[in-house]
């Protein structure tokens, strides 16, 4: 199976001391790029939930959020800074001589300065704090992975139809040419005729004109080259796996050799043909940017 780059996952699971919430969801990018917002008293796990999602995800911008809300009785405590509280009545009543103000200073006042008075949590068991949040994580990435499996499924379904499409262009192609050739023939000894009238035609001499012209406009080694790259393509996206990248390689080699053939056709109908056909070769390079 192919995965998409797109997907959003989600997780809440309630416990009796806490509650957590896991969000995932992602976009398009070239490499695997993770940004994770959660509360301070989380970053410690911060490489942990790294390391965890590499099982799930090797490619795209993923954002991560995670909120933490806490049950438990007394997980936080008031702590009163004396020494501070002390330092800070002394500079003011410092002040209240300095500039002959009225020393009217008030706990209430006093306590609503920083640092006076802190709220302190108490000691979190680390241990059974990851494993919550590790299977919060886990159930967010699996409903994140399935959720680009199903769109990687409609990618690949489209994909391998535009390769279908592409190889009905090759086919034509394939099959017009030798006929160019004979017609270039005819063309060229009806011409030659209108030209010299019944002069006699030397044989040698128009074989070896028509040879020119079917060098010039030969694209069979093209033609077995991008049938090779569709099948190739083919048979990557049904193995399936992180192909991404490699799809793109391929869809670049396939647009290499439709630019050659457009460039040497010597024909309307061939012209045409290429155009379509790279057309569904820029199609099929903007759905791979979203796989993974």
């Amino acid at each position: 199976m192919i995965k998409s780059m797109t997907g959003f996952g989600r997780c809440e699971m309630t416990g009796k001391d806490r509650k957590l919430t896991v969000e995932m969801k992602s976009v398009n990018h070239r490499y695997l790029d993770v940004n994770i917002k959660m509360p301070k008293k989380l970053n410690f796990f911060e490489s942990s939930i790294r390391t965890e999602l590499k099982n799930y995800i090797t490619r795209g911008k993923v954002d991560i959020f995670i909120t933490c809300e806490d049950y438990s009785e007394g997980i936080g405590s008031l702590k009163y800074n004396r020494v501070l509280a002390k330092e800070y009545l002394n500079y003011l009543r410092e002040m209240a001589r300095e500039f002959e103000l009225d020393d009217d200073i008030r706990v209430s006042t006093l306590s609503r300065y920083p640092e006076v008075l802190v709220m302190e949590e108490q000691n979190i068991d680390e241990e059974e704090l990851w494993k919550d949040l590790q299977s919060a994580l886990r159930e967010a990435a699996e409903s994140f992975v399935k959720a680009r499996v199903a769109e990687g499924e409609n990618l690949q379904r489209d994909l391998l139809s535009k390769l279908d499409v592409m190889l009905t262009h090759v086919e034509f192609i394939t099959e017009r040419s030798p006929k160019l050739i004979q017609e270039y023939k005819e063309k060229l000894r009806e011409k030659v005729r209108e030209l010299l009238e019944d002069v006699h035609i030397d044989e040698n001499r128009l074989y070896m004109e028509v040879t020119i012209f079917a060098d010039k406009v030969c694209v069979d080694e093209e033609l077995v080259r991008l049938r090779s790259h569709i099948e190739s393509m083919k048979e990557t996206l049904v193995s399936g796996g992180s192909v991404g990248r490699k799809l793109d390689f391929i869809a670049q080699e396939m647009n290499r050799e439709a630019n050659t053939i457009l460039s040497k056709a010597n024909d309307l109908e061939i012209s045409a043909r290429a155009i379509d056909l790279k057309n569904e070769i820029e199609k099929v390079r903007e759905q791979i940017q979203n796989i993974e």
